[in-house]
């Protein structure tokens, strides 16, 4: 099946008169999702090896599943695409089932509600690709401005505002309001709380009736809140793009139209939680070697599952480490001694 996938990207390729590079979209708890995605993953890495590699994924929920065996299939997964990615941007489906519940007052909300937040995410952070705009963001600058060290490439998502239709003819939120937004909780695609760590990187994409003055003045006030956290080697940490073209909305959708939006892609160490709770939940089952018959039948050595859980580790003790403040923490080595 890989050689007919990669022929068919091949080809794809070949009609580009200028590719940027690959967007994938998967999730990291089902066995084709994980599985498969790291094979072409790997096959796309040796091919093309200089073209940018996004990954859009959907991350294991808190507390809920959609597999068994979703803490190995997204451990293995991590550990095999972790130097492959030049940036993963993450969802969970608890964090996307709240946004439809409790912000668009949807009963009973479906994968099409959920996928359609996702578009939604996509289409902001591909709009500087495909219209012209005042200060736009290509696929290059993501991985520059968001991703400080290699491993380190795992932004999460906020986007605001999310209206309901019935709302949405007298609900119009500054430029201002709309920066605030994605600062909070109840926006991120991701359940974490970045109170609880710092940020290294944000990049800003607004849409529709936006001025850069009034981003200017909107960052100026995010700066001054004290539980937002930058660390402090990287004190700047904001790359702003803005796009004159108003967000779309699918006819009878779940998101009412309004004229300016806002998609905030954030690198903070607060991301870890989502690793230390896989890492619990994988423990818990590797300790009892449960489900693990059904991976030794296709191939795969236990050694492999013990140097995935190691590699996972160090990564949570790389966003500890990115934490650190500098001064105190780091010391140079003289070369000369």
């Amino acid at each position: 099946m890989i050689h007919h996938v990669m022929d068919r990207i091949r080809r794809c390729a070949d009609e580009c008169s200028s590719l940027q590079g690959f967007m994938i979209y998967h999730s990291f708890g089902g066995g084709t999702g994980s599985g498969f995605t790291s094979l072409l993953m790997e096959q796309i890495c040796a091919d093309y090896a200089k073209k940018s590699k996004l990954e859009f994924v959907i991350y294991p929920a808190p507390e809920t599943s959609t597999s068994v065996v979703e803490p190995y299939n997204s451990v293995l997964n991590t550990h095999t695409t972790l130097e492959l990615s030049d940036c993963t941007f993450m969802f969970d489906n608890e964090a996307l089932y709240d946004i439809c519940c409790k912000r668009l007052n949807l009963q009973a909300p479906t994968y099409l509600n959920i996928n359609r937040l996702i578009s939604q995410a996509v289409s902001s952070v591909t709009v500087a690709i495909r219209f012209e705009g005042c200060l736009n963001v290509d696929l290059m600058e993501f991985q520059t401005n968001l991703v400080p060290y290699p491993r380190i490439h795992f932004p999460l998502i906020s986007y605001a505002p999310f209206i309901a239709p019935e709302r949405s003819h007298d609900y119009r939120l500054t430029p201002m309001e709309l920066t605030k937004s994605v600062f909070q909780k109840n926006n991120q695609m991701v359940k974490c709380d970045p109170r609880h760590g710092k940020y290294m990187a944000c990049c800003l994409l607004y849409r529709g009736d936006i001025f850069p003055t009034d981003v200017k003045n909107a960052i100026s006030s995010i700066k001054s809140i004290r539980s937002i956290n930058f660390v402090d080697w990287c004190p700047t940490g904001f790359k702003v793009g803005i796009n004159k073209q108003s967000p779309t909305n699918v006819p009878g959708g779940d998101l009412g139209k309004v004229t300016r939006a806002v998609c905030m892609m954030s690198n903070t160490t607060a991301i870890a939680e989502s690793w230390c709770r896989i890492d619990h939940k994988y423990d818990l089952l590797f300790s009892k070697r449960a489900f693990l018959h059904w991976y030794i039948a296709e191939g795969m050595e236990e050694t492999e599952f013990i140097e995935a859980r190691e590699n996972l580790a160090a990564l949570e003790k790389d966003y500890e480490e990115v934490g650190f403040d500098s001064v105190g923490k780091f010391l140079v080595k003289d070369p000369d001694n």
